[in-house]
């Protein structure tokens, strides 16, 4: 028997109806069965810098981060081919330290950077690297431009990493601030020999060993850290040490500080030889120095 052909498309029609819904169907669930699945990576990869994302109960243990060190083959020199998230001490385009020259400057006088550290605890360690010291309590905020940052630890080269016009200092101190979204901004002082620091006395009071930790007594006023004349250099760099992660605003002071030529000594003693990177490119880099 023929099918009249309005029939048969009546009948087309009817199947289409029915097999519709359910292809949308299929088609949701594959979709949703995606994104469930590309989901623990998006939220790897919206982790903040420097923030290790949740390892699940079945996931392998993280990698301790590759050795490294100041000298040999594990110096400055090949950073960058010791682990894959080393590459920036390698690649990078604004590395970190550099050499500072007025010269090379763009002046300024917006006074864009204001800090005032007030007496606090603090935690010394020997991290095998440097001392660094880790404030116990909250600071003021440092402020540079419309941004805020919170101090987070201070630590110590031996002899300076940044250098003016060529020449080194015996000593620079690091001051690692980090705002809210994760952003780091440093403030590095340089020092020379004169008059004993009231500041770094406590520091060195006691020599500490590699892992060592000790807690200061009696809170430490760090102001006498900072030169009386607060001109400085503007630029931005990459952390001294690897990764050499880029993105960092460094405040070089161009002043120096006085410390005691016993002093300068014994931080190097503790620090255990010279810790200093060697001076960087500054490649197309904006340098302003800020002259009050």
């Amino acid at each position: 028997q023929m099918i009249h052909i309005p029939n048969l498309r009546k009948a087309i029609m009817h199947v289409k109806q029915l097999l519709v819904p359910l292809l949308l169907s299929g088609l949701f669930l594959s979709s949703a069965a995606m994104a469930e699945t590309a989901q623990p990576a998006a939220d790897a990869a919206g982790a903040s810098p420097g923030q290790v994302p949740a390892a699940s109960s079945d996931s392998k243990p993280a990698e301790k981060p590759a050795h490294w060190s100041y000298g040999g083959s594990e110096g400055p020199a090949y950073w960058g081919e010791l682990s894959a998230d080393y590459s920036q001490c390698s690649i990078g385009r604004n590395q970190s330290p550099v050499d500072l020259n007025q010269d090379d400057a763009i002046r300024s006088n917006k006074d864009s950077v204001q800090v005032d550290y007030q007496p606090m605890g603090y935690e010394l360690v020997n991290n095998g690297h440097t001392l660094q010291a880790t404030p116990q309590g909250s600071q003021p905020p440092l402020q540079i431009g419309s941004r805020t940052f919170t101090l987070k630890q201070f630590h110590f080269h031996d002899p300076s990493e940044h250098t003016f016009k060529g020449r080194h200092f015996p000593l620079e101190l690091h001051l690692v601030h980090g705002s809210e979204d994760g952003a780091l901004a440093v403030l590095a002082v340089v020092f020379q020999e004169g008059d004993e620091n009231p500041a770094l006395a406590p520091l060195v009071a006691e020599s500490l060993s590699k892992g060592q930790t000790r807690k200061l007594a009696e809170p430490l006023d760090i102001r006498p850290l900072l030169p009386k004349k607060l001109s400085y250099f503007r630029l931005n760099g990459s952390l001294t040490t690897p990764p050499c992660s880029e993105g960092v605003t460094w405040v070089v002071f161009s002043s120096p500080v006085k410390a005691s030529k016993a002093q300068i000594e014994a931080l190097g003693q503790i620090m255990g030889g010279p810790n200093n990177r060697p001076v960087q490119p500054l490649n197309a880099r904006i340098l302003v120095d800020d002259d009050r």
